[in-house]
């Protein structure tokens, strides 16, 4: 029998790191090492496993094809490890940590996130409200939340860390909806609101008219009004329901949208449970997104 070869964490920590940072240099500052140290380290990976992982040169970095399986694989057993170290060295944290995020994000992204760091922290309660980001801003500067999690602008300097960045896309019941010469009728969620404000800015600089025909703080009454066929919406692409049709065919005079982005944001003075949850979920979204 050929035992099988044991390889290093802190190699696969170093490619992981490489790749998020798009480089060398940076990912040695972020591993507090030398960038020759780092570069070794991905050598002696690629030898370990008989297989190059980065094409190199000058101005440029890319994963080869074994490079994106062994990433996946390389974020998994990175994630296990983390969990492990955190449930031996602290066993103890307890408290309640009050999580706020958009209905749409909480509901996709999130619940894999908080499973995770439940099984690190078992004696930590999460609390997560999920509300429109007007509703999730209010709270928490009201003092009601730890963390909360907020759609904005990729230009907004509202501090905060982003955590999330993803393209937008229109969405319909069916093409037929888009396709006239009328005015656009849009479902959206009522003022302010990113989407919104996306998707108007965008049709007045397109030149499409267009009009609000239902407003919804529903992520599901939204739905509910996209597929009766009462207007289009834009949501991140990843979070469209399998029932409803992208709309990316620039014929139907539907410009193009910017990224959305997701910050998280966090009270002063937080306790160690929400401290973890915080650099927790900066840590899984960073790999995910």
């Amino acid at each position: 029998m050929i035992a099988a070869a044991n390889i290093d964490p802190d190699l696969l920590r170093a490619f992981v790191t490489v790749v998020e940072c798009g480089g060398f240099s940076r990912a040695a500052e972020r591993l507090m090492r030398g960038q020759s140290a780092v570069s070794l380290q991905i050598k002696r990976l690629e030898e370990q496993l008989g297989a190059r992982l980065l094409e190199r040169s000058p101005r440029h970095m890319s994963l080869t094809s074994e490079g994106e399986l062994i990433l996946d694989y390389a974020r998994r057993i990175l994630s296990l490890n983390d969990e492990l170290v955190s449930r031996v060295k602290e066993p103890e944290l307890t408290g309640v940590v009050r999580l706020g995020a958009p209905e749409d994000f909480a509901t996709s992204h999130l619940p894999n996130v908080l499973a995770r760091f439940a099984r690190s922290y078992p004696q930590v309660a999460l609390e997560v409200i999920c509300e429109l980001t007007l509703d999730v801003l209010e709270r928490f500067r009201a003092g009601g939340l730890d963390i909360a999690l907020v759609k904005r602008e990729p230009a907004a300097t509202t501090g905060g860390i982003r955590v999330w960045r993803e393209p937008l896309v229109w969405i319909a019941a069916d093409r037929q909806i888009a396709d006239t010469d009328e005015p656009l009728r849009l479902a959206a969620s009522p003022r302010p609101c990113v989407y919104r404000k996306r998707m108007t800015d965008a049709l007045d600089r397109h030149g499409r008219p267009w009009r609000i025909s239902y407003t919804c703080g529903s992520l599901a009454g939204t739905h509910a009004a996209v597929r009766a066929g009462l207007g289009v919406t834009v949501l991140p692409k990843e979070m469209v329901p399998s029932d409803l049709t992208i709309l990316n065919d620039q014929a139907l005079g539907l410009p193009d949208l910017e990224d959305t982005e997701m910050a998280l944001i966090e009270a002063p003075q937080l306790s160690p449970a929400a401290s973890r949850l915080t650099e927790y979920i900066v840590r899984e979204l960073e790999h995910a997104g």
